[in-house]
């Protein structure tokens, strides 16, 4: 047999694992962005609460995260399960940040989570609230990852349904966190809106989640959207179930930016419902 030929046949026996098959190898292709299947949701709530009753909020529903530890942040606050951090009375929820020592922090609030009583993948989330005012004030209306399957923060994702610090009255921010796009790299994505009347009139700060889009809204216009690029966790951690935290921080890098007013405390977030619909599948 000629040497070339010789050689050639070995090349071949070498991929095809000298078997002499003639079977097609994978073909290996990267991730591709999903398409929009402009999902719809469901016109009934799969969880909700109303509020329409007195004391501390529905422990089935609501849970607490506690503590000084500055929450990542170098915040100011105690967030406390007390009742006078966080109660429900005429219809609403108030989460109440004062000026009192706890623990050897100066102020004390409250975080309210639904972690492991409304857990989520997908779906359209409604919250009607009246915001906090002034320096040093940092409520939020958020989401993180329950299981944390793709690692610390930021990896597994967080999602800012409507955000606000004192010291900028009125604008109101909605921002998505991943491991790729993220504050502490300044490629956060994040809009905002100017609201008059955020902290004197109720608004509703909704999010509608596909696999395809973060899609945030302030009063039902569309102020934010974050489409999944389909290039793995790092962009979009955000197939995996998540839950929703309801908070007042006091100070912290964004909140005490500007400086923080011990004068203005009692301040309150004051939160009319919190509706989830389920995600039609398609």
């Amino acid at each position: 047999m000629p040497l070339a030929l010789l050689v050639k046949c070995w090349v071949l026996l070498l991929c095809t694992g000298c078997s002499g098959s003639d079977t097609p190898r994978p073909i290996i292709t990267a991730p591709k962005p999903p398409q929009d299947l402009n999902w719809a949701f469901e016109t009934t709530p799969v969880w909700a609460d109303e509020f329409t009753y007195n004391g501390l909020p529905d422990p089935n529903k609501w849970d607490y995260d506690i503590g000084g530890s500055g929450w990542g942040n170098n915040e100011l606050q105690y967030y406390t399960n007390s009742a006078s951090n966080a109660s429900v009375a005429n219809g609403l929820l108030t989460i109440t940040a004062r000026k009192e020592s706890r623990e050897g922090k100066d102020y004390t609030s409250a975080r309210l989570v639904t972690r492991n009583k409304g857990d989520f993948l997908y779906g359209r989330f409604e919250i009607k609230a009246k915001l906090p005012t002034g320096k040093g004030t940092w409520p939020a209306i958020w989401m993180l990852h329950t299981d944390w399957a793709y690692g610390n923060w930021p990896k597994s994702g967080e999602i800012d349904i409507m955000e606000h610090v004192g010291y900028d009255q009125n604008k109101v921010h909605m921002s998505v966190h991943t491991e790729a796009y993220h504050h502490s790299i300044g490629t956060q994505k994040t809009a905002t809106k100017i609201i008059p009347t955020a902290s004197s009139d109720f608004h509703v700060y909704r999010l509608d989640w596909t696999p395809y889009a973060v899609r945030g809204y302030m009063d039902d216009l569309l102020v934010f959207e974050f489409r999944n690029e389909g290039k793995g966790y790092s962009v979009w951690p955000f197939d995996k179930r998540f839950h929703l935290l309801l908070n007042i921080a006091v100070g912290g890098d964004w909140g005490g930016a500007q400086g923080i007013d011990p004068d203005i405390y009692p301040q309150t977030m004051e939160v009319e419902y919190v509706r989830v619909y389920k995600m039609v599948e398609k």
